[in-house]
């Protein structure tokens, strides 16, 4: 598994290049529609439930399945095979490589012919059969992209385990699973339905590191890995421990993330996991240790679930607040905010962001409005911020330029807008959410960079000054003679191209 290379499973990769015509340019109503036709109806019923869209259907975020992707190859003995379009995989795949994934991606590929006749579900299948070697694999996923789901491919047939090794399918398609976030839980609640069937038919593997002596706390949703570490401390006084983080890291970890005191939904989006958390009867939390009042309020929540004496909340409360206040105050933050972004934890940055000062007008998220973060929701509405869940890139744009920040944290194009008009902004994946959040460590962690970035507006000014007026679009630069704009000529093209689009469908109807 050292590997970066892109191993073809199945067939020919000669023949890995048609489609039946239902690609990536179809429309998402048209494959949403063929999925249903084809027998997903069920799957396409329970992802709408769990990842409500709202009102955009596909908000700010890369392919969904680059999140289900990333889930499988950061778990130990664990292969992951892609079905789809052989450029939707590899565009998947270079972006995995980008973000550091050191793993092979199995590609099983398909043409017209396999697609439609059910050969590409045997290709699957004999994959698999040649992959399942036990003494590499606890697990081999399987993942559907777009075209394989709306025609229909039934990887739920696949054999539940060959020769000791779990097989565990799962359908990512962009028509039906809104964003990257959410896709990590598709394939995380897939996991764990599997191990608890698992835990309930009998004992099973203890994690890596032995059985924790105390109670735990599983910890739902991706962080930066000081924050499990910081939480465990907090957790001492309570007589608890940090459990594993949801998505696990190895198999084994899921059935002691089970077997847990309660579930804290640090990322409040993870419906699928959060069902099979609530199925084997164990509370769940939402929220975070963020900031003062955050953490306050945390301590309390999971002292209740998980049944601890108010004396030792009360003493975990003492010995953690006063440092959490002292860091926040240290370093304060003064400036108006504006923020985005589609990693779930949004409301987390924005909760600390307000304690430590800062005046934030606006908190735009690509995941959905959850039980488990209303209360960050009421707590940042009764502080003056706007939240908009499933928020579009018009919406982040608008609220930028309705509140003239002093900073934008956002997505990159809302980083590059807010450079453009000479306002400081940070791209909220690499610079905030890769930093700790919670607790003492938490506390005054963004400060510095933040007040650096609010402190750098002059420099923009600067440069907006020396290079002067040099246009937009495509008049940006220095001219003898402006180019002149001639939308006829754009109207002209348009017209001659739509007819032709509508030539080539009347061809292909007959």
């Amino acid at each position: 598994m050292a590997s970066s290379s892109l191993p073809i499973l199945g067939q020919d990769p000669t023949l890995a290049v048609g489609t039946d015509g239902r690609g990536c340019h179809a429309g998402a109503a048209e494959l949403h529609a063929a999925a249903k036709a084809a027998g997903k109806s069920d799957t396409l019923h329970q992802y709408a439930k769990d990842y409500p869209k709202g009102p955009h259907d596909q908000p700010q975020s890369m392919c969904p399945a680059f999140g289900s992707l990333r889930v499988g190859l950061r778990m130990r003995r664990t292969a992951t095979v892609l079905s789809g379009s052989a450029c939707c995989v590899y565009g998947l795949t270079f972006t995995s490589h980008f973000y550091g994934a050191r793993r092979t991606v199995g590609y099983v590929p398909f043409n017209s012919e396999t697609l439609v006749t059910g050969k590409l579900f045997e290709d699957i299948r004999e994959a698999v059969y040649k992959l399942a070697d036990p003494a590499d694999y606890d697990a081999i996923v399987i993942t559907n992209l777009c075209v394989p789901t709306a025609s229909g491919v039934p990887l739920q047939l696949l054999p539940k385990e060959i020769n000791g090794v779990r097989i565990i399918g799962i359908d990512v398609p962009g028509f039906g699973v809104p964003t990257h976030a959410e896709a990590k839980d598709v394939l995380a609640g897939a996991m764990l339905k599997y191990a608890r069937t698992e835990a309930e038919l009998g004992p099973v593997a203890a994690p890596r590191g032995g059985k924790s002596q105390k109670p735990t706390i599983t910890l739902l949703g991706e962080m930066f890995p000081a924050d499990p570490v910081g939480i465990g401390m907090m957790l001492e006084p309570l007589g608890l421990a940090a459990g594993p983080v949801v998505p696990t890291r190895e198999w084994r970890e899921l059935y002691a993330a089970l077997d847990c005191a309660a579930v804290a939904a640090i990322h409040p989006f993870y419906a699928a996991s959060i069902r099979e958390f609530q199925g084997a009867g164990r509370r769940v939390v939402g929220s975070a240790p963020v900031g003062h009042e955050g953490t306050d309020a945390w301590l309390q929540s999971i002292g209740n679930a998980a049944g601890v004496p108010q004396r030792q909340v009360d003493a975990a409360r003492n010995r953690f607040l006063p440092a959490i206040k002292a860091a926040l105050t240290a370093t304060p933050i003064r400036g108006r905010i504006t923020m985005s972004g589609y990693e779930g934890s949004e409301l987390l940055v924005a909760r600390l962001l307000v304690e430590s000062g800062a005046d934030v007008r606006y908190v735009g998220t690509a995941t959905p409005r959850a039980e488990w973060s209303d209360t960050d929701r009421a707590w940042l509405e009764a502080n003056g911020v706007h939240v908009q869940f499933r928020a579009s890139l018009e919406q982040d744009l608008a609220a930028m330029h309705e509140f003239s920040p002093d900073l934008a944290i956002g997505t990159t194009p809302v980083v590059q807008a807010a450079k453009e008009r000479s306002i400081p902004a940070l791209y909220f994946t690499n610079l905030i959410s890769a930093r700790p959040l919670m607790g003492p460590a938490g506390a005054g962690s963004l400060a510095t960079v933040i007040n650096a970035a609010m402190a750098n507006k002059s420099r923009f000014q600067e440069m907006k000054a020396f290079f002067g007026d040099v246009g937009e679009g495509a008049s940006a630069g220095i001219w003898e003679d402006v180019p002149t704009p001639h939308p006829e000529f754009r109207e002209h093209y348009k017209r001659h191209l739509s007819k032709a689009a509508k030539k080539r469908k009347a061809e292909e109807m007959v």
